[in-house]
């Protein structure tokens, strides 16, 4: 029973920041399908306090604006792509957590990449080089010849 209780807990404690949302009750719109629309969108911003949750999870004042200001702009007919257009516009790509591929953004997008790249290719240059970590086609013959001798017993 105590482990019972105890998975309950630690499951209400790791998916519990999951359940909450920061939309008040006085944002969400009558209209359920715009609401709907509103909340996917949401989702989709960056808020420019947090930098790390969209305005639909922060709390912070400024993403309460925007997410009035998207719900404003839905009850006024604007389909998704103006709406997020208009806060480009006004924020940059930064607003959107997932930014757009384009000459601006291509060093975001391949910087992982590059490091795994150049991480490889540096880990094949030096490989031969770390001590006591020598691969066998890195030895020279009369070092290979020593090698076998030691793992023949024949050396002292």
């Amino acid at each position: 029973m105590r482990t019972l209780l105890g998975a309950l807990v630690a499951f209400a404690l790791i998916f519990a920041p999951l359940a909450g949302r920061a939309v008040e009750p006085d944002e969400i719109l009558a209209n359920q399908k715009l609401e709907v629309r509103a909340r996917a969108l949401s989702a989709q911003l960056r808020c420019m306090v947090c930098q790390n949750e969209s305005i639909d999870e922060s709390g912070a004042d400024l993403a309460r604006d925007l997410r009035l200001l998207v719900r404003e702009r839905l009850k006024a007919g604007d389909s998704d792509d103006q709406i997020r257009s208009f806060l480009v516009q006004r924020y940059g790509d930064f607003i959107l957590l997932k930014p757009p591929f384009k000459p601006q953004t291509w060093l975001l997008w391949s910087t992982p990449f590059l490091i795994l790249l150049l991480g490889g290719t540096y880990l094949a240059i030096v490989r031969c080089r770390l001590p006591g970590q020598a691969a066998p086609d890195c030895l020279t013959s009369a070092e290979q010849a020593k090698l076998s001798a030691m793992l023949e017993g024949d050396m002292e």
